[in-house]
């Protein structure tokens, strides 16, 4: 079992936005994470990397506060929750919501579901959607759009939430080159601005381009560092061996 950290580094000099110290988290009847040891640097895209099963959108779920940690501790130093942006197969294409519907739902969070929106909540709303260049989607169904565009949708509704914590589970799967390149130049330009970036993703060149990484394996903390001295070639066929 592979449970020592293979390399260990913080990112640079930035403070950690999140903390976890001996965390371990799952389900009941099936344990998932086991006394993880990390720190989420602040101000910086991190990368969550590991096979599947490893732990990566469990460990999602702990940190946007979905999933109770077991033991341990979960340290957040921000002001804000977290703005949790699923894969997007988990939206379902049946739900008759357009782009700007969609993107309003980021706003829940402080009017609730039934509340009509201030003007500063669709001011918000506005300015999430022309981040994203999706104003011209606006009144598109969800279900009609390609998978970058619905991508930039959901990434709308998470920056509509005006969280400083950007989480997001596997925002580059299944998209096609060069939506991939705009999605990741996205994330980077979110940094610029002030908002600290997770993603749980198998996409290694999107992974080798963030500031740090947190590599899974079995629930365990296989490494954390930067991507390039951590994601190797040796390591990666250690990590991805067959069982």
């Amino acid at each position: 079992m592979f449970k020592k950290p293979v390399f260990s580094a913080t990112a640079g000099d930035r403070s950690p936005r999140v903390r976890l110290s001996e965390l371990s988290a799952g389900y009941p009847g099936r344990p998932v994470l086991h006394q993880l040891d990390a720190d989420i640097p602040a101000l910086a895209i991190t990368a969550l990397v590991g096979p599947n099963g490893s732990g990566k959108s469990t460990l999602l779920g702990v940190v946007a506060g979905v999933i109770r940690p077991t033991s341990g501790e979960l340290r957040h130093n921000g002001g804000r929750p977290p703005a949790f942006v699923p894969q997007r197969g988990a939206v379902g294409d049946a739900l008759p919501l357009t782009v700007r519907q969609t993107v309003e739902m980021g706003r829940w969070g402080d009017r609730g579901p039934w509340r009509r929106l201030t003007r500063r909540d669709r001011a918000t709303v506005d300015t999430a959607m022309e981040r994203l260049a999706v104003t011209d989607l606006a009144a598109r169904q969800l279900a009609e759009l390609s998978g970058g565009q619905r991508q930039r949708v959901l990434i709308a509704q998470g920056l509509a939430q005006e969280s400083d914590l950007l989480l997001l589970d596997e925002p580059t799967t299944g998209l096609d080159p060069e939506a991939r390149e705009r999605i990741t130049s996205l994330l980077t330009e979110l940094v610029t601005d002030g908002v600290t970036v997770v993603q749980a993703t198998h996409d290694l060149a999107a992974a080798r381009s963030a500031d740090a990484c947190l590599l899974l394996h079995d629930g365990h903390l296989a490494g954390q560092g930067d991507p390039a001295q951590l994601l190797t070639a040796s390591t990666l066929a250690r990590i991805w061996q067959p069982v």
